[in-house]
């Protein structure tokens, strides 16, 4: 399920802030004070507007010297503690956000040691993208053999992520220090309109096993395998909707679920074994792999159930995210010792505090990755999110008057980034709320949440339509 969320948030202070600041969201994530979130005096007083206005930092596009210090200067005011940062984009198909993301993502290579990227596409596919990416001797050199296998969601067509993975693949190829950079995905294989097949997670892992013990691999695929069925049956759009279209709790998968748990206790016994015969990091991927495909058939299940429209779309939108959030942490853990990671995604995925998505007449509310994040990985996680002024092609108008968008894209631009403070939200909660898009349902304006959601802001004042992405209505 791809398009959904809440909006992204920022920070009125029309009153005294006391010792407030010390309180809520930030003190319980551990967020270091900095020159960008220096302690208020507790008799301070500032409106949105001037705080704004004061703690704006302007991104010029023609200027890499002013982006490379902003960035340098951001990733300073949040800390050495810091593994994971993650950019969330306001709506899928900003061309300049995405922009920025690739910009972003080589000043963190070239200057604060990250070697990773993890973006929301699919998890299992992204390591046919990531064998491109790190110049595989089976791979062609055309990115157009991966931009199908290697992505989920249609993703691969964006211009954007051609560009980055093509200059992730010429850089290692230059570098010569051993720390090549990777590129994962990792979203679950499932979207709005359709759910994954189990089959390429379970391959993943018999073939781990295959290599080192092909006579145990080999007795479990004749077991396990025939359970799988048709993948058309796994991938039935109308199970999204409908439980009794879905095969999630047939006798065939409640096996196969049995099957993997067996599959997955084989993995932990023989641990020293398999460790050993391959590596620590191969094992832990196929444990992940396993673990992931675990998640994968409960989530089937869950479609399974005679559930309300509303308690149905809620289960199967935590357990996305819920697996979002393990996959990230893998992520992290794989890259520790060797670097650190940006991770992409819509705001509603790595925003900290619960998501919300008014789907029809239903409110659907969950927990999103991020707010998974807060509590695996402390103050080792750290996110951003994204705001934008206007957005023709995307049916988003100028912002109406006094509305945070508007205030935010006050300052000066075309981009600029904002740090926020673990504030409270009530000072904020009575502003005017923009209007949304008329052709782009991603697009969730801004609301008073977001001022703990987001450690900052990257306000654009307009954004066009990604190249290579489906056509709008």
């Amino acid at each position: 399920m791809n398009h959904r969320g809440a909006g992204c948030h920022w920070l009125l202070v029309s009153q005294c802030l006391g010792n407030g600041y010390n309180t809520g969201r930030q003190a319980a994530s551990g967020t270091q004070r900095s020159p960008m979130n220096p302690d208020p005096s507790p008799g301070g007083c500032d409106t949105l507007d001037r705080w704004i206005a004061r703690e704006a930092v302007a991104l010029p596009p023609d200027s890499p010297q002013q982006f490379d210090a902003a960035v340098d200067r951001m990733v300073t005011a949040l800390g050495d503690s810091v593994e994971l940062i993650g950019f969330g984009e306001a709506l899928h198909g900003g061309e300049e956000i995405l922009a920025f993301r690739n910009r972003l993502f080589q000043r963190l290579t070239a200057a604060h040691g990250y070697t990773a990227i993890a973006v929301e596409s699919s998890y299992p596919r992204s390591r046919f993208a990531n064998d491109f990416v790190s110049n595989r001797a089976a791979m062609s050199a055309s990115y157009d053999e991966v931009q199908e296998a290697g992505f989920s969601h249609g993703f691969g067509r964006l211009a954007a992520n051609r560009e980055l993975l093509e200059w992730m693949r010429r850089g290692n190829a230059e570098r010569r220090d051993g720390a090549e950079l990777r590129f994962y995905g990792f979203d679950t294989p499932t979207e709005m309109t359709h759910t994954g097949s189990p089959r390429q997670l379970l391959g993943f892992v018999l073939d781990y096993l295959a290599a080192i013990d092909h006579a145990a691999a080999d007795d479990r695929r004749q077991r396990v395998e025939p359970l799988l069925g048709q993948d058309s049956a796994w991938e039935n759009p109308a199970a999204i909707m409908e439980s009794s279209q879905s095969i999630g709790l047939s006798a065939s998968a409640a096996a196969l679920r049995v099957g993997t748990e067996d599959l997955i206790a084989e993995l932990q016994r023989r641990r020293p074994e398999l460790a050993a015969a391959s590596d620590a990091d191969r094992y832990q991927q196929a444990m992940h792999d396993a673990a992931l495909l675990r998640w994968l058939l409960a989530y089937h299940a869950a479609l399974a159930r005679p559930l309300t429209t509303q308690q149905r779309l809620v289960e199967s939108l935590g357990l996305r995210d819920a697996m979002m959030a393990e996959n990230l942490a893998h992520i992290v853990a794989r890259e520790r010792g060797r670097g650190k990671v940006l991770a992409f995604a819509h705001n509603a995925h790595l925003q900290r505090g619960r998501a919300q998505w008014q789907f029809g007449p239903e409110l659907l509310v969950w927990w999103p990755a991020g707010a998974h994040l807060e509590h695996m990985l402390g103050s080792s996680y750290a996110v951003i999110g994204s705001a934008l002024g206007v957005s023709e092609p995307n049916g988003i108008a100028q912002p109406e008057p006094g509305t945070l968008e508007a205030r935010l894209t006050a300052a000066p631009g075309p981009v600029r980034f904002v740090p926020t403070r673990g504030l409270a939200t009530a000072a904020i909660e009575s502003l005017p709320k923009r209007s949304g898009s008329t052709k782009n349902g991603s697009y969730f304006p801004l609301d008073a949440q977001s001022l703990t959601d987001f450690n900052a802001l990257v306000a654009f004042d307009s954004v066009s339509y990604t190249r290579g992405a489906p056509a709008l209505p």
